[in-house]
């Protein structure tokens, strides 16, 4: 979320919190699922698949959690729940967008989930394309300023073709084209970097400032509460927090 790095640490610490209580697990295996019945188990044939296993090897999920998501996509497992995506789109704040991907086998139960979500926190949903349109995908990989030389980092990318390099306070987050990102991710991966996240995301076009730090606190919270909700697989925002007022909202 485009360029402040304490902000860009708010959201990582947040990730590694989720990863380490498995809650990043079970929605990665979600994913992998839903890409194994669309397009098998194979990733080197699966292009939607591949970086779905470079996400699951960035949080470190067990290899075994990774192969029974896929055996249950392609109909070696017991389980034969059928996922179906979801989209809601909205506002928090004073005009925050946020994007809501869920992967439920209930849609009436999502629905209502994320509608009281929004009503309970006072945020408006809005119609398809209201928010979405307003975004890019894009590959986004992270890593750990203590484990990369950025140097290195850099003559890799450019070699591996990636759009972009951000430094974010304690990261390098690279940025690619939706189509490059598997050779890429893989690319680096063989290259001996080591990501601690990796993705197909939403980037905002245009990211809305949050200056105040109650309101920033406030939008989290809300952000927190889409992303408990079982069937939420990702929230994307364009909210964007100036180092200032997110160094306040680490401390609060």
């Amino acid at each position: 979320m485009a360029g402040h790095s304490k902000w860009a640490n708010i959201k990582h610490k947040k990730a590694a919190a989720d990863a380490k209580r498995g809650k990043a697990f079970s929605k990665i295996a979600k994913e992998i699922t839903v890409a194994a019945r669309i397009g098998g188990g194979d990733p080197a044939a699966n292009i939607s698949l591949r970086p779905l296993l470079a996400k699951a090897r960035a949080v470190n999920m067990p290899a075994d959690n990774i192969d029974r998501a896929i055996k249950k996509g392609t109909g070696e497992g017991q389980d034969g729940v059928v996922f179906d995506e979801l989209v809601y789109e909205g506002y928090a704040g004073d005009g925050v967008g946020i994007i809501v991907k869920c992967l439920t086998e209930n849609k009436n139960r999502t629905a209502s989930e994320v509608r009281h979500c929004f009503n309970k926190h006072n945020n408006n949903m809005g119609q398809t394309g209201s928010v979405s349109r307003s975004f890019q995908r894009k590959g986004v990989i992270t890593f750990s300023k203590e484990d990369t030389e950025e140097e290195a980092l850099f003559e890799a990318i450019m070699e591996a073709g990636a759009e972009d390099l951000a430094d974010q306070g304690d990261t390098f987050v690279v940025t690619t084209e939706p189509s490059e990102y598997p050779d890429i991710s893989d690319a680096l991966e063989q290259g001996g970097f080591k990501a601690i996240d990796s993705e197909l995301t939403l980037v905002p076009d245009m990211p809305f400032e949050v200056t105040d730090v109650n309101k920033a606190k406030s939008i989290m919270a809300f952000i927190d509460a889409l992303e408990d909700l079982d069937d939420v697989q990702n929230v994307y925002t364009n909210m964007d927090i100036p180092d200032e007022v997110a160094e306040q909202f680490e401390d609060a």
